[in-house]
């Protein structure tokens, strides 16, 4: 089966590659998927997209004129397919629902006690010779409470590696999970996580309730100083209440791996250039704010579990087979 790969880096290429073993012609393509790029997938039977590719109803009106029948997503989110589209136009869809949730979780974590113990300003500070110790002072994480929004798997993680750490932690999530409440994780309503929470997570979904869920007005019920990470989707925050909190001091320090504004920012190097991105660029006027670029994810278990998943799902899709991966609207 002939698949048309969107937005393509290296790495894409060479797990994928591997994982495919010449089991289908992988054609890649390093130009996301848009409405003018759309016409890159003649002839294909498939395409494999990924977080920052668009297939909205047009699109999809396009592939499928095209000769498009699969979206293989390599990916767990899917936010950015329109379902009831593609199921009019007889497109199936497939996703990545889990790869490593270990590695995102530790990833979070990271970006916590980086930020908590000011690790990336000593560094910095140390290699210019300067071996102060004024403006790094962070506090305990053991005794702390951790409030987790979203216990799938990657929140479990999480909360499992903060309950390592000694801490009190808070979950909230529409639908409780045993395992996690036998770690000694406390579900509770999202006002009282808001309100007690030393610390607060993000590893919900986007949907249109958790748009924006931290915003000006959840931000009013938490602690001084509280410490936010999101590794989830950058829509969960409103940058510019963040931006008003951080200038106010009520946030303490932002950790994000995920921006709202992140497509065709993340992923690329735009190192020779001004950022466009007028909230981007302030967010990172702030020493104590951490943005990664989206590589929560980015570990060798990962990618090689996105390649083998990716892969079996466009092999059910070629022989006809039930994908257990496939989406509805």
């Amino acid at each position: 089966m002939r698949v048309v790969v969107f937005s393509t880096k290296p790495h894409d290429r060479q797990f994928l590659g591997a994982a495919n073993a010449g089991r289908h012609e992988l054609v890649f393509l390093e130009a996301r998927l848009l409405a003018e790029t759309a016409p890159l997938a003649a002839g294909a039977e498939a395409v494999c997209l990924f977080v920052h590719d668009h297939a909205d109803a047009g699109i999809l009106g396009t592939l499928a004129k095209l000769g498009v029948r699969h979206i293989a997503l390599r990916c767990a989110g899917f936010n950015n397919v329109d379902l009831a589209a593609a199921a009019r136009h007889g497109i199936t869809v497939a996703r990545v629902p889990a790869y490593s949730p270990h590695g995102v979780a530790e990833h979070a974590v990271a970006l916590f006690l980086t930020l908590n113990r000011r690790v990336h300003r000593a560094y910095n500070r140390v290699r210019d010779g300067n071996f102060a110790l004024e403006g790094l002072l962070g506090f305990d994480v053991h005794g702390k409470t951790v409030g987790v929004v979203g216990t799938g798997k990657i929140g479990a993680c999480f909360a499992q590696i903060m309950r390592g750490f000694g801490c009190r932690v808070l979950a909230f999530d529409v639908a409780r999970q045993p395992a996690v409440e036998a770690l000694g994780v406390e579900y509770t309503t999202l006002e009282r996580l808001l309100v007690e929470s030393h610390v607060i997570s993000l590893h919900c979904p986007l949907t249109p309730q958790t748009h924006h869920l931290i915003n000006a007005g959840t931000l009013a019920q938490m602690r001084d100083g509280v410490v936010i990470i999101n590794t989830g989707r950058g829509p969960l925050i409103d940058t510019r209440a963040v931006i008003a909190a951080l200038k106010s001091g009520k946030l303490g320090a932002l950790a994000l791996d995920v921006y709202e504004e992140e497509e065709g920012v993340f992923y690329e190097d735009h190192s020779g250039a001004f950022l466009a991105d007028d909230q981007l660029a302030r967010l990172l006027t702030f020493p104590n704010v951490l943005v990664t670029s989206h590589q929560a994810f980015f570990t060798r278990e990962a990618i090689t579990a996105i390649a083998e998943t990716t892969l079996g799902n466009l092999d059910d899709f070629a022989a006809g087979r039930p994908c257990p991966n496939a989406l509805k609207a």
